[in-house]
């Protein structure tokens, strides 16, 4: 897959491709079910496929002191991206010249002189354009003027009545909660924080539990306590055997250091993490974040939540619900 921003020109190879628009923040089975058509069309007039995505967020740039909580940050977002089969991620540049560009502006720089589209999908709420004045049938009036065609993705649902439907915001809502399973479901992955291991203060070390220290984004809110995760390093071979993990995420009130980390602990094995970048894999909550009155209680309390760690990953491994879904498939496989 091909990454290019909007500062460089596509590739001759990659013009007239279908091309699927939106943030696409987690990927999840709503966004899926939209590249899956954007892939299918392309399929059927023999060309590639491929994703006009903005960064930074919208929200960053329209709310730049509210951290956004993005579930799948610009690295993450190309890796599944490229996981799904796209051929070409496109990424334009979300500052106040595209914000405030009429919705023909948008569709005459970005799709026809940009990308040179041959056909565009977009989900059925889609807006473009300055105070998001453009809509699916703005779209498809360009479309005809311009030499393209258009597709529009009903909303997608997590049941016959269409009362469930697949949205970023939920699965945030989800997250923050500490209900990883169910954003799970909803993503059809497992949800991953994907980092730089860093130096920490190796206090975990002096304990008996050496962790992998991530920096995790401005933003990121994920729910107080301990998870049962599996760990990946991002640069191994596809299908290398993940490690399984206890993490930890929340501001040490035992230390009383008011520092907020991802920080997990591989069990059964001892390697060497610094300066690598880890993909840790959220399978479930243990328990949510307390002090303790000693070290040597919180130490007892960490050998309790490994052991429910190897129990929440034995489990999954023997009935990956998650594995039905694409990317849940491939990250079984060790391949994202």
């Amino acid at each position: 897959m091909q990454v290019v921003s909007a500062t460089k020109a596509i590739p001759e190879s990659l013009k007239g491709a279908v091309i699927a628009i939106g943030n696409f923040d987690g990927l999840h089975r709503g966004h899926q079910e939209l590249l899956k058509v954007a892939k299918a069309e392309a399929a059927r007039r023999g060309v590639r496929w491929g994703i006009l995505t903005f960064e930074p967020h919208p929200g960053s740039f329209f709310r730049p002191s509210e951290p956004v909580f993005r579930l799948t940050p610009a690295p993450l977002k190309q890796r599944l991206a490229a996981a799904l089969g796209a051929d070409l991620l496109a990424v334009a540049t979300f500052d106040e010249h595209l914000s405030t560009r009429s919705p023909e502006d948008f569709v005459l720089g970005y799709l026809v002189k940009w990308l040179g589209v041959s056909h565009v999908i977009t989900g059925y709420d889609f807006h473009f354009g300055k105070g998001r004045k453009g809509t699916t049938e703005t779209l498809r009036q360009f479309g005809q003027q311009n030499g393209f065609g258009v597709t529009t993705v009903d909303q997608v649902t997590d049941d016959a009545d269409g009362n469930a439907p697949f949205s970023s915001s939920s699965i945030r809502s989800s997250i923050r909660r500490g209900h990883v399973r169910a954003a799970a479901h909803d993503l059809g992955y497992r949800w991953i924080v994907m980092g730089e291991v860093v130096h920490g203060d190796k206090r975990g070390r002096t304990i008996g539990f050496p962790t992998a220290n991530i920096i995790v984004d401005s933003g990121a809110e994920p729910a107080r306590g301990i998870y049962a995760v599996e760990v990946r390093d991002a640069a191994q071979p596809h299908g290398t055997p993940a490690w399984q993990g206890a993490a930890y995420f929340g501001d040490r009130p035992t230390f009383n250091t008011n520092r907020t980390f991802l920080e997990t602990y591989l069990l059964d094995v001892d390697v060497d993490l610094y300066g690598r970048t880890l993909l840790v894999s959220f399978h479930d909550l243990i328990r949510g974040d307390k002090t303790f009155a000693s070290v040597g209680e919180l130490i007892e309390q960490m050998k309790d939540d490994c052991s429910r760690a190897r129990e929440i990953l034995a489990r999954d491994k023997a009935d990956d619900e998650i594995a039905v879904f694409p990317l849940g498939k491939l990250q079984r496989e060790g391949r994202l």
